[in-house]
């Protein structure tokens, strides 16, 4: 009994540490292959600390590699982000998604999903215009671009294109500033899933481009590759300009082109 006691007592006494150094470990990481990658991805550019100017959120532990979430928030609303990439040094496809950004964007806050592969960095590079910034997290996750697709090839392909906007509420301020979330039905095909009937692979198919517009004003544009999870998704926050519904166009590698105008305040 004594034995007992005494190993619950180190369990709990183990427990909230383990914990602790879980949450205190999500900093970038050194990588080889950012070494490797640099390069193509930014070329000879300086890259400067961003950790001044935005944040960078997402799980040590994921709880699922084919959907992390990603969060970007700027906390520097002095700074113009023009653009930014997400790269994830482990992927078999490092450069996730590229984004421009419409001057109602600002100050950035945006979420998305990825699929990370093995346990990796995954870095935000900014564009301010002036230099570029970087920040970002170290995700432990495994297995999200090979993870099988949660619907069957023939009912994904059905729903295809297929998109709904879900606006929150938003406190009362200053500036007629607005939080939304869109979804676009796509299986997102990595090329490294296998069908679960056949086991052969899937071919790759994917949402490679994104415009959303509020009116005729761009607010952003993603060009994206195979880590963008399944189902994309991304919230986020803008400035209202008056205009009652979000414009949006997608396509993919197949040569799809998916259009649709989704009212601002409608619930789905």
């Amino acid at each position: 009994m004594k034995l007992f006691h005494a190993v619950a007592l180190a369990v709990l006494i183990a427990g909230p540490a383990s914990a602790a150094s879980d949450t205190a470990q999500t900093a970038l990481t050194p990588s080889e292959s950012w070494t490797d990658l640099r390069g193509d991805i930014t070329g000879d550019a300086e890259i400067a600390d961003g950790g001044g100017v935005f944040n960078v959120d997402a799980p040590y532990r994921a709880d699922d590699a084919a959907t992390v979430p990603i969060h970007i928030t700027q906390t520097d609303p002095s700074t113009d982000i023009k653009s930014l990439k997400v790269v994830i040094d482990e992927n078999p496809a490092p450069l996730a998604a590229e984004f421009t950004y419409g001057p109602a964007m600002a100050p950035l806050d945006m979420e998305l999903r990825v699929r990370v592969n093995q346990y990796s960095n995954v870095r935000v590079i900014a564009d301010t215009g002036s230099g570029l910034l970087m920040t970002g997290r170290f995700v432990k996750a495994s297995g999200g671009c090979s993870a099988p697709a949660s619907k069957n090839p023939e009912l994904a392909l059905a729903s295809m294109g297929q998109m709904r906007l879900r606006p929150f509420d938003q406190p009362q301020m200053s500036t007629p500033r607005r939080e939304a979330q869109i979804m676009i039905r796509h299986p997102n095909y990595s090329g490294l899933q296998r069908d679960q009937i056949t086991q052969l692979f899937i071919p790759a198919h994917f949402i490679d481009r994104i415009e959303v517009f509020q009116g005729d004003d761009m607010l952003w544009t993603m060009e994206g590759g195979i880590s963008v999870s399944e189902n994309p998704v991304f919230r986020f926050q803008y400035t209202d300009n008056g205009a009652t519904d979000l414009r949006v166009r997608a396509t993919d590698t197949e040569g799809n082109v998916f259009e649709h105008t989704l009212p601002k305040d409608a619930q789905g």
